[in-house]
């Protein structure tokens, strides 16, 4: 009993830490936070039945904080996250035999006042012809019924309209897709005359 309310104590706390339901506007917060929230929010599916079914890499630099809008940033981390499980849970199970399904998520400060999340995964990759279109609206590279293709487009649009960030994604068929979040660490509001 113990361990199952300290199990659901850890999940109200990483709820409440995602929604950042009393955090509104621009806060200075821990990346890491939002992306282990992610992870716990997931966990019923890297670990279903509390066995593990994919293997979760982290390699945390030492950043700074970040000012942002927490809540739409962890958006982004969950939505990343499970476009890189479901990529994992289509690969057949003699491929999962052959490369345990793996999740790789490394953090670093860069020069300029920036930092670098990058989440790659080893499922099928994404065709040349597909990826041009990633994070355009309605675009999906999932099965008819599974998604809708709006993920990645609002994903860009926090990171790169809202942050002031990059977003590139880079894929190959059969080499897994990788997604680079670059994001200033000070919120640079846009030029009125840009909009």
């Amino acid at each position: 009993m113990k361990s199952g309310s300290d199990r659901i104590r850890e999940v109200v706390l990483s709820l409440r830490n995602f929604s950042r339901l009393d955090e509104e506007g621009l806060k200075y917060v821990d990346i890491h936070e939002g992306i282990d929230s992610a992870l716990l929010m997931l966990q019923h599916r890297l670990q279903p039945d509390g066995q593990e079914i994919f293997k979760v890499i982290k390699e945390y630099g030492e950043l700074p904080q970040v000012e942002c809008y927490a809540r739409e940033l962890n958006q982004v981390f969950l939505q990343i996250l499970e476009n890189a499980i479901d990529a994992l849970e289509s690969v057949s199970d003699k491929e999962k035999q052959a490369n345990i399904p793996t999740i790789h998520i490394r953090t670093q400060s860069l020069k300029e006042e920036r930092v670098l999340v990058t989440i790659a995964d080893n499922g099928p990759g994404i065709a040349e012809s597909m990826k041009e279109n990633i994070f355009d609206p309605f675009f999906t590279t999932k099965t008819v019924g599974k998604g809708s293709g709006l993920g990645l487009f609002i994903s860009y649009q926090i990171i790169v309209e809202q942050h002031g960030g990059t977003s590139e994604c880079v894929s190959s068929p059969e080499s897994g897709t990788e997604f680079k979040i670059e994001l200033p660490i000070k919120f640079e509001p846009k030029d009125e005359s840009e909009l």
